[in-house]
């Protein structure tokens, strides 16, 4: 049921809420304190804390489409604690130092909810937690053993369940266990993009749309209608930085695609349950993601086609029409009530991938320049957290404010070395979701409690262990 498919347009959140009213762009060659190249959740919410922090200072955000046109409009709405490279910054620095950082992950979801409150953002934000179910018994290895780490990591509120609980929460087909954090929330992106810049705009920040960066330089940000020279100039364009001048290895591209459903009946919520509005997620290796929209639809991602050749990213987000049936197959399987069920809307985006998995945070003081992302799929609260974590980097290098607890996280100038060069950097990619796809189904079928060993041979391919 896929032949009336709205394919791309953005993303389905911008069906729903409407595109914005376009900005304007660069009219020429400009002076500011600090500019941002990127108008998504970390740009915005960078420009948002050091407005907030120091109202003096003249903050200009570029952006090459409109705000909210990558990865923060077309996400899955899940606002949770997950960072990416926890583990590697616990090996690196010590576990302290990363369970500091899971701490301050902890706090971010409370953070952003806060914010939109406190600035009128109604961004249908649910704080039902996050729920992620085990379907076998390999998975339900991996749900246990992760439920034990979270809880090594501080995380005391955290709660198992057995298959009848599970069901209590969410009926999903042959779960037999899940486990549940209260650190998460359902969120509507683009809701929450919008009344962001609109929020950052009314503090007094200077926001271009159109206005594509091509070169970022020590004091310098380049575009085709003129140069906008800063003190500083902060890099937070995640999953689109292999399109800047000297990048295109820095972080990879991934590609993620999602569909939602036509607003399903009450007999059909009835049968699935959900009531909690929980953001659901699985043990998969090729993993999916999925939430219960304000309007009564599920709208659920997982990997399509997970990287373009010579990362080149997507146009407007339209899908192949294999992956729409793929992802059409995981919600039959997991509901298996909703097999007539129609898919109303698909698209993809582009998400940050560094070398090793791990997000961080960067000012170069000898610079001026800065960065964030690399957020390997979960920016959403991440972006809040590197956008605070940059806002107190610039007051400490500028003399305004001294170190703070963010300044002193393990993933603060945490550098990491190139991918790969074509063809290579493709048949990795492409190679290690085929064995991650492959694995799953073997794990489906053997009914072992023992993972696969291609996912730990994808894992030493991809760099994540």
């Amino acid at each position: 049921m896929t032949s009336t498919v709205v394919n791309g347009g953005i993303s389905f959140w911008y069906a729903d809420d409407g595109l914005p009213a376009a900005r304007e762009p660069l009219p020429g060659d400009a002076t500011a304190d600090v500019v941002i190249v990127g108008g998504g959740y970390t740009g915005l919410w960078t420009a948002y804390y050091l407005k907030k922090a120091a109202p003096f200072l003249r903050i200009t955000v570029l952006e090459q489409k409109f705000c909210g046109y990558g990865a923060s409009g077309r996400n899955g709405g899940w606002l949770y604690n997950g960072i990416a490279g926890r583990d590697r910054y616990a090996k690196l620095y010590g576990r302290d130092a990363a369970v500091r950082l899971q701490r301050a992950m902890n706090d971010t979801v409370a953070e952003v909810v806060r914010v939109a409150a406190e600035e009128g953002i109604d961004a249908d934000i649910v704080r039902g937690g996050v729920l992620e179910v085990a379907r076998t018994p390999a998975q339900l290895a991996r749900l246990r053993a992760f439920h034990e780490q979270e809880l090594s990591y501080g995380e005391k509120d955290r709660e198992l369940y057995g298959a009848r609980e599970t069901a209590e929460r969410i009926r999903v087909a042959d779960a037999v266990a899940s486990a549940w954090t209260p650190h998460g929330a359902r969120v509507h992106p683009v809701k929450l993009v919008k009344g962001l810049a609109a929020a950052v705009e009314a503090l007094g920040v200077t926001v271009h749309e159109s206005t594509p960066v091509t070169e970022i330089r020590p004091g310098h940000a380049v575009t085709p209608y003129g140069t906008v020279r800063a003190s500083y100039v902060l890099r937070c364009t995640e999953g689109f930085t292999a399109s800047l001048k000297g990048q295109r290895r820095t972080w990879l591209p991934m590609n993620s695609s999602m569909v939602a459903t036509e607003p399903l009946s009450e007999e059909q919520w009835a049968a699935i349950g959900w009531a909690g509005r929980e953001t659901l997620g699985d043990m998969a290796h090729a993993y999916m993601y999925a939430q219960r929209t304000a309007d009564g639809r599920i709208a659920l991602g997982g990997r399509g086609v997970p990287y373009r050749f010579g990362s080149r990213t997507d146009n407007d987000g339209r899908t192949q029409r294999e992956t729409v049936e793929a992802l059409r197959g995981i919600l039959v399987d997991f509901f298996p009530a909703l097999a007539g069920v129609r898919i109303a809307h698909a698209w993809s985006g582009v998400l940050g991938v560094p070398r090793d998995w791990c997000a961080s945070v960067t000012l170069d003081r000898a610079t001026g320049l800065g960065w964030a992302g690399g957020y390997v799929g979960s920016g959403v609260a991440t972006a809040n957290l590197a956008g605070r974590t940059l806002c107190d980097l610039v007051q400490l290098d500028s003399g305004q404010a001294g170190a703070t607890e963010l300044t002193g996280l393990p993933w603060v100038g945490h550098r990491v070395r190139k991918w790969e060069p074509e063809p290579l950097r493709w048949l990795g990619v492409h190679g290690m979701y085929a064995t991650y796809r492959s694995a799953d189904r073997r794990e489906r079928v053997s009914h072992s409690m023992a993972p696969s060993r291609l996912a730990r041979l994808a894992d030493r391919v991809a760099g994540r262990h």
